[in-house]
């Protein structure tokens, strides 16, 4: 079989809403992928920073194994040991003080979205939402509605009760405040909007404005958390406690799951039935969630992002001051980007063809998630590569 055989039957069959690259994995053991023809890559995108603790970790495969021979799923009338047990530890690294598991990231901000208004309608504010400009924070009507106008074309009208404000302006955000505003979300680093992190000062003052308003603040953390920063989540970069933290992509070690956490002021504006979920919280997800999370401890990944994240970005900006074609390098952690002066879609094809696995964001920017624990030598023999397809690229360019 070769990839482009798959390729041919998914266009057949599959709702064509991902424009796929031909290639079929079959095989993923830590940083590393295998094609259905036997080709191997460096995985610099990690699932879209879902695979933290790389692929198919055999800590996360052997509770996801011994879970599923004994309980995958119950009704969440009920609960279970894995369930309670990563609630807990959620809890105790976050410091917030309530949990509600969810899917995906999209579930994990509908629901933030809804608590929030709930605190707000009990506290008699209106239930608007103030988002930024080239945010990301799901595909379904609501979170596309706090989004980039390109994700809304064609599926209005809008849900109402959306206002959206330049990232990264304060002043923006403070015009924006009247009595019906109940909540204002922002991504501490914006991740589909070109590895943006807020600057401090600016997550100071709308803490501050929230705080004094009755506002309740929301950090999208769902690309940004679980380790993938150097921290436990970015918030703790910021020194900055939200009162709704939404998590996803990393937290299930390659599993789906997510959650969206809160502080017990938010919580006790909840009354039984306001939100509930079907799959949410299962005792498999939760199972290879809380292992995904000791694997975390265990083998020092916080480090491991912080030290590795490092190094790679002080070889990006060294290869930036050598060529004319990178405008800049930002992030934190593992959480990566490399502006370009031209759109980054081609320079992603050179490096899949040399084996290497990344992707372009916001247009012209190389987006870089790897795994915590990619082995020193996977990020050396990327920038050996990077370093000759941006020459190539520049003498193209000239």
């Amino acid at each position: 079989m070769e990839n482009k055989d798959l390729h041919i039957k998914d266009q057949q069959f599959y709702l064509p809403t991902f424009k796929r690259i031909p290639l079929t994995f079959i095989k993923g053991i830590g940083s590393r992928l295998w094609d259905v023809e036997n080709k191997e890559y460096i995985d610099l995108l990690a699932g879209i920073a879902v695979n933290n603790v790389g692929h198919c970790h055999p800590k996360v495969v052997k509770a996801i194994q011994e879970q599923a021979a004994d309980l995958m799923h119950i009704s969440n009338f009920f609960v279970s040991p894995p369930q309670v047990a990563l609630a807990e530890l959620l809890v105790n690294l976050s410091g917030l003080e309530r949990v509600f598991f969810t899917n995906s990231g999209a579930e994990s901000v509908e629901g933030a979205i809804k608590i929030a208004r709930r605190y707000a309608h009990s506290k008699g504010r209106g239930g608007k939402i103030i988002s930024m400009h080239n945010s990301f924070h799901g595909r379904t009507l609501a979170t596309i509605a706090t989004g980039q106008p390109k994700y809304q074309e064609g599926f209005g009208p809008m849900p109402k009760g959306f206002i959206q404000v330049p990232f990264n302006d304060f002043a923006a955000i403070e015009k924006e405040i009247t009595e019906d505003v109940a909540a204002v979300i922002l991504e501490p680093i914006q991740g589909e909007g070109g590895i943006r992190p807020a600057d401090p000062e600016y997550l100071k003052a709308v803490k501050s404005l929230c705080e004094k308003n009755d506002i309740v603040l929301i950090f999208d953390e769902i690309q940004s958390g679980i380790a993938r920063t150097g921290e436990w989540f970015a918030k703790d970069i910021y020194g900055i406690q939200p009162d709704i933290m939404t998590l996803a992509k990393g937290l299930g070690g390659g599993m789906p799951i997510g959650a969206f956490m809160c502080n017990e002021k938010i919580a006790s504006a909840i009354q039984f039935g306001d939100h509930g979920t079907t799959f949410g919280g299962n005792p498999l997800a939760t199972a290879a969630a809380l292992a995904t999370l000791q694997v975390i401890v265990e083998e020092n990944l916080i480090q491991a992002a912080k030290s590795k994240g490092k190094w790679l970005k002080e070889q990006l900006s060294t290869l930036k001051e050598q060529t004319g074609l990178i405008h800049e390098v930002r992030g934190e952690g593992l959480m990566l980007g490399v502006e370009l002066q031209i759109p980054a879609a081609e320079l992603v094809q050179r490096l899949l063809k040399a084996g290497f696995i990344a992707n372009a964001t916001a247009g012209n920017v190389l987006r870089l998630v790897p795994p915590l624990n990619i082995p020193d030598e996977d990020l050396e023999k990327f920038i050996e590569v990077l370093r000759v397809e941006i020459k190539k690229l520049e003498i193209e360019q000239k």
